[in-house]
């Protein structure tokens, strides 16, 4: 009795300044977390620098990439390694934060690009528009894997929402599943109806960022900006929308006008990351729950680390690739399913699985 009452007692007034102190408290650590994760990106990048079928010690990567002579290192680094490096950051940044968008707005923690059929929708519009248009760079069939990606989007969301009952986490995913195994067989089809079309696909279909120069992402870039920019506008209505559509216009939220945003922000992002890489799976949908373990549901802060640990995620996938056939290469690709399916599978038995992220 004694204990309880040597208590310090908290006023009513003096509890808002004990959360607001916390709060203060709280977004200092998640800010200082965001720098490290900044930090381990560009380690990750300088790695990737030095890494590949010819092996360099960081200082003489950092001396090739500093020293203009024209030396073979030289050229190793600026031709082939800085825009391999450059692209898997981009890549990554933008399926983790499409990742981010589409789980926040369906409610589903299981949701990707990949699962919702994004990146089928992506690929089967670039096979068309280079099997039937002749189409060759990634400025011209980047429009195609827009269109393909919002249609997809749509296709999906239209599909989980028919009938009668709401739009759950399984309908969603069943629909976007069942679409793009759709889309994906189609794809398949027209590629071995035309070979030349099914050679120029055979890197692209497998997910990599190798091969490309930085010319090649020059229209791609204005694009993944925007969606960027798009997100992280959008990403304090998602808070509210996480909550339930009845709820968020009750707090002031526009429901219709942020899925809209949601939508097209989800389509430049994913739809211009497949089109220079291909289709990348499951870093949209591993990268968000690793960051709330870190920072919790608050999504203004889920999507600004996303930018830096999908970066992380993809730029190390890609080094992975390079040791397991050294002194070949793996596509990105593939890592990334190896690694995304073990993920998938435990949280497909976790029991939150099935309830709102």
């Amino acid at each position: 009795m004694t204990a309880v009452l040597d208590r310090p007692v908290t006023t009513s007034a003096e509890q808002p300044r004990a959360i607001r102190s916390g709060l203060v408290t709280r977004n200092h650590q998640r800010f200082l977390g965001l720098l490290v994760a900044a930090a381990v990106m560009l380690l990750c990048a300088i790695v990737s620098l030095a890494v590949g079928s010819k092996l360099m010690p960081l200082e003489t990567a950092w001396q090739a990439l500093t020293a203009f002579n024209g030396s073979e290192n030289q050229l190793i680094i600026t031709e082939l390694r800085v825009p391999r490096t450059v692209l898997a950051m981009i890549v990554g940044t933008g399926l983790a934060v499409a990742g981010c968008m589409i789980q926040a707005l369906t409610r589903n923690p299981l949701a990707d690009p990949g699962i919702l059929g994004v990146n089928a929708g992506a690929a089967f519009a670039v096979v068309i528009g280079i099997g039937f248009f002749g189409l060759t760079t990634v400025g011209q069939y980047v429009w195609f894997a827009l269109g393909g990606a919002l249609v997809a989007t749509v296709a999906v969301y239209l599909i989980g929402s028919a009938g009668r009952g709401t739009t759950g986490p399984i309908r969603m995913t069943l629909a976007g599943v069942a679409l793009g195994a759709a889309l994906a067989g189609f794809t398949t089809g027209l590629m071995l109806l035309e070979p030349t079309t099914f050679d120029a696909m055979r890197s692209w279909n497998a997910g990599s960022v190798a091969g490309r120069d930085l010319a090649t992402m020059g229209p791609v870039l204005p694009l993944l900006a925007v969606g960027l920019v798009l997100a992280l506008l959008c990403s304090r209505a998602l808070n509210s929308i996480m909550l339930g559509d009845d709820l968020a216009a009750s707090l002031g939220t526009h429901v219709g006008r942020t899925r809209v945003v949601v939508v097209i922000a989800v389509t430049l992002l994913a739809g211009s990351a497949t089109a220079i890489a291909g289709p990348i799976g499951f870093v949209g949908l591993m990268v968000p729950h690793v960051v709330r373990w870190f920072v919790g549901p608050d999504q203004r802060w889920i999507c600004a680390y996303a930018i830096f640990v999908g970066a992380i995620l993809v730029l190390l996938s890609d080094i992975l690739g390079r040791f397991l056939v050294w002194p070949g290469e793996m596509p990105v690709g593939i890592v990334t399913a190896f690694l995304g399916a073990p993920v998938l599978i435990f949280l497909v038995r976790r029991k939150k699985a099935a309830s709102a992220p």
